[in-house]
């Protein structure tokens, strides 16, 4: 094989296996990316121009749908793969891998039910394109795609939009600049109303990847010719113009194989009065060896350009991969060894969040340095310390005597009753620290890539960090509303030792037991258990965020998993596979990818061993 057919035949196995990996057409950016990158040829003509007596002549096989009006209603990617000599014909097409077709009778026939499949018995057009490729020792290496015909009218069946949806799927290939372009247009019409050289002249302004075809040069009329075409005076292209003879309707019918007609093909050309000066550049064989010499010159100067392609797409699979991760082992250590791995993957960032490596954690401290405050601060201590309230509780807890010197039991019963206000602060800096804990648990699960792959196992860990902080809220309530309880249960002595001091200064006794049931009495009262709350409400502040972050806090840091790790030390292989259990999807990303990886490094490594022969 020449170093022209490995480079094409390079180009054509890159392309056919983007197809198979579903990506022509859409999927994977890189891969839509590197058929775009390489070069095809798209064949496009007026309808009845005879575009597939064209293509049929190229592949030197009876293989193309025929009849009047839109035959061609989907796109049909036709991947031509030499052979060698002496070896059998077959085609496949993508939608039946495993089946090779010898008979290219029934190639046709499965042209026309799988257009049918999208396009139903109708003659609508669709843009999801057929793709076939033809394995044969008389055939060039080439991509070529077939367009439906260009029309100005539609005809019965169709809507009046055909017209311009079949020009804008045309041009949706032609325009693309790696595009290689084969207009098709028949002798026996003026070129000037040719609908393929019109489209072509306004995607490819100069001509340099537009290649004009005549058809029908044995139809013109008697005494004309199609010289100034052929030689480019009517219309100069960068690319030569080809003329071809295709089978004639009674040859079709008569089936004349395409061996025969290429030979006669050769023979009209020879003797012609007209065409006999330019015959050894004419005809259906001129133009598949020409089209395949361009091909080659194109891929020589894009070798670099896709080269560099390949190598930043394997960059990419191979950090995606690490991503996916590699698949499960079947060893039970080795799956024990890989959900503890994954677990403390977790760990490591839920404690980043919390150590501030990661944002989050901040939030804790948010709780505590604003919420808490604010909390302390609107608890209605102004109206339990009212003048009303405390006359109100200092006077029933006298009974019936009133008290002699200080109205212990009022004061007591005033501390006890402001203290149990901050039992809702307190509980709620709790609450408030376990749900940024609960979230930060959430986002850390999300951040874990390795666990992506294993959603049972995500939802396991987190069943079990829930579960875990809820004890350690249960706990941590338990402790701040056992300091409230603590600051109740035993009032400091130095507070109560005061106050006979504060009566001594007044230095009256007597008109102190005279004032006692005066205002000023008891908004002396007030103020003192408002002192004394004050200083309560200062320890609080400072001792529950101790209490709530070596409950919670700490305690998540620490020993979040733990029970986890010891139910999964219980559980047999087939227990550890389950939460093993990977995404479907993600399994078959992995796999695609792999895929990928595989043929991008073969194409380079193709790639570099034709250039090196070069």
């Amino acid at each position: 094989m020449t170093t022209m057919e490995s480079l094409i035949g390079l180009v054509n196995r890159i392309q056919r296996a983007c197809t198979v990996l579903g990506d022509y057409g859409g999927g994977d950016n890189s891969f839509s990316s590197l058929w775009e990158a390489l070069p095809t040829v798209a064949v496009v003509g007026g309808q009845s121009s005879g575009k597939s007596s064209v293509l049929e002549s190229i592949v030197g096989r009876d293989f193309l749908p025929r009849g009047s009006g839109i035959v061609t209603r989907r796109p049909l990617v036709l991947q031509l793969h030499k052979t060698d000599d002496g070896s059998q014909e077959y085609a496949e097409f993508l939608h039946l891998p495993r089946r090779k077709f010898t008979d290219f009778s029934l190639v046709r026939k499965e042209i026309q039910d799988e257009t049918e499949r999208i396009t139903g018995k109708t003659k609508q057009i669709s843009p999801v394109p057929i793709h076939l490729s033809i394995y044969s020792p008389n055939v060039v290496n080439l991509t070529l795609i077939d367009l439906p015909g260009l029309t100005k009218v539609a005809v019965e069946g169709q809507p009046e939009s055909i017209v311009q949806e079949i020009e804008s799927m045309v041009r949706s290939y032609v325009e693309k600049p790696n595009s290689i372009i084969l207009a098709i247009s028949p002798a026996n019409q003026d070129i000037a109303t040719s609908d393929a050289i019109k489209l072509a002249r306004e995607v490819d302004p100069s001509g340099d990847r537009t290649f004009g075809v005549l058809t029908k040069l044995d139809l013109m009329d008697k005494g004309t010719d199609a010289l100034d075409v052929l030689e480019g005076r009517s219309y100069r292209l960068q690319q030569p113009w080809v003329g071809v003879v295709n089978r004639s309707q009674a040859d079709i019918n008569k089936n004349v194989d395409m061996i025969a007609a290429r030979r006669k093909e050769r023979e009209y050309f020879a003797s012609s009065p007209d065409y006999g000066h330019l015959s050894s550049k004419m005809g259906s064989e001129y133009l598949a060896k020409l089209l395949s010499k361009h091909l080659e010159s194109v891929i020589r100067a894009r070798i670099p350009s896709i080269t560099s392609l390949i190598n930043k797409s394997i960059d990419e699979l191979e950090s995606e991969m690490d991503h996916l991760g590699r698949p499960i082992a079947v060893d039970a250590g080795a799956q024990l060894y890989t959900v503890l791995e994954l677990c403390r993957a977790f760990e490591r960032i839920f404690k980043e969040h919390l150590d501030g490596g990661r944002p989050g954690g901040d939030r804790i401290y948010g709780v505590f340095d604003n919420q808490l405050p604010a909390a302390l601060r609107k608890l209605p201590f102004d109206r339990h310390l009212s003048l009303q309230n405390v006359k109100k509780v200092v006077s029933e807890a006298d009974g019936y005597q009133p008290h002699l010197i200080a109205p212990e039991q009022g004061y007591r019963r005033l501390i006890e009753g402001a203290l149990n206000y901050f039992r809702g602060p307190s509980e709620a800096s709790v609450d408030a620290v376990h749900f940024v804990l609960k979230e930060l648990v959430r986002k850390s699960l999300g951040e874990t890539q390795e666990l992506k792959r294993f959603p049972t196992l995500q939802a396991e860990i987190a069943a079990a960090a829930n579960e875990a902080l809820e004890r350690f809220r249960e706990d941590g309530r338990k402790t701040v509303v056992r300091l409230v309880d603590m600051e109740s249960s035993y009032l400091t002595v130095d507070f109560f030792r005061r106050l006979p001091q504060e009566v001594e200064k007044g230095g009256n006794p007597a008109a102190s037991t005279t004032d006692r049931y005066v205002e000023g009495h008891f908004r002396r009262i007030g103020s003192n258990v408002s002192s004394y709350v004050g200083m309560v409400s200062e320890t609080l502040k400072n001792t529950i965020p101790k209490a709530v972050v070596y409950c919670q806090v700490r305690e998540a840091k620490q020993s979040l998993l733990n029970n986890f790790y010891i139910q999964i030390g219980k559980k047999e292989g087939k227990q550890l596979l389950q939460l093993l259990d990977e995404d479907p999807a993600l399994m078959e990303r992995r796999q695609q990818c792999a895929k990928r990886l595989e043929l991008y490094k073969a194409a380079r490594d193709e790639i570099d061993s034709v250039s090196w022969a070069r």
